[in-house]
């Protein structure tokens, strides 16, 4: 799934891409994926895609921000488009046509030629003939139209942990939130009511950068394993960022690109493989239903 990261890298490349233009329709194949909430339905008849289209036709994208995992996309009239990629999804930027019922990019290079950039289930038409469309295998992605008032307001919203980019994540706030958790620093690190952003990638990195290991309870870290995680977090999210975030799976760039961060990952999915830091081997580990992966001998 794409993490903080990842999420950023596109919400940075969007910045640069569409704002100020304007929305003139909406395609998909699979309307599962897109709902009005409460706030805006019921007001009107129609599916809720249609609703959706007729609600976002016309307005104009005035900013983009980045809220944990999910893209939002401030539209004029007080809207907010929220995108949250999924598992599977990324969204590519360029220009599309439909050639017997399947999308052909327009634009040579990967958008036409990697293949994770061909399953377009949603696709935005902008009044200047761009497009901004979804990929995504699984079509495990969510879009929802909201007012923006209200999706601040919202419980998922409100609940969600700090940001780890802002200036005021210090390690004061960091030490804090973590010594009162009981759960093992894996998990916590990937609870986005704790810590928003951080998945199951980047919380291996962090913790073999810091020489912790995945199963030690947070409350009992030592002052200095804290400082190390947070000074970690700080220095790999930027970083991975910088390289456009990690693509060893489905993920990639506005442009259709893969990132660059697979020659800094050093355990994520490579159990059994050397550890880059000493002679022990990588070791794969199940922490609930997600993968923890370490090195034994320099993550006691």
């Amino acid at each position: 799934m794409p993490e903080l990261p990842e999420v950023e890298t596109i919400v940075r490349d969007l910045k640069k891409k569409v704002i100020g233009k304007v929305f003139i329709d909406v395609w998909t194949d699979f309307e599962k994926m897109i709902r009005v909430p409460v706030a805006l339905d019921g007001k009107e008849r129609g599916s809720q895609f249609q609703k959706f289209k007729k609600y976002l036709k016309g307005k104009t994208i005035k900013d983009i921000e980045r809220r944990g995992k999910n893209i939002l996309i401030n539209l004029s009239q007080g809207k907010t488009l929220l995108i949250h990629q999924k598992l599977t999804g990324h969204l590519l930027f360029g220009r599309w046509e439909q050639k017997e019922g399947k999308w052909q990019s327009k634009i040579a290079g990967p958008l036409a030629d990697d293949p994770k950039n061909r399953f377009l289930h949603v696709v935005f038409f902008f009044k200047d003939d761009s497009q901004l469309a979804l990929s995504d295998l699984r079509k495990f992605a969510k879009i929802e139209l909201w007012d923006k008032k209200e999706l601040e307001n919202s419980k998922g919203f409100k609940g969600l942990g700090p940001e780890p980019l802002e200036k005021n994540f210090t390690f004061e706030n960091f030490q804090k939130i973590i010594q009162k958790k009981r759960a093992k620093i894996k998990q916590v690190l990937m609870d986005q009511n704790v810590i928003a952003g951080i998945g199951n990638i980047y919380s291996d990195e962090i913790l073999w950068r810091a020489r912790v290991h995945p199963l030690k309870e947070a409350s009992k870290l030592s002052t200095k394993e804290l400082k190390d995680i947070f000074f970690a977090i700080k220095e790999l999210l930027p970083k991975a960022i910088r390289l456009g975030g990690e693509s060893m799976s489905d993920f990639r760039t506005l442009s259709g690109e893969k990132g660059l961060f697979d020659k800094e990952r050093k355990v994520y999915r490579k159990e059994g493989e050397k550890c880059p830091r000493c002679p022990g081997k990588i070791k794969r580990i199940k922490i609930g239903s997600r993968s923890a992966h370490f090195c034994p001998s320099c993550q006691k």
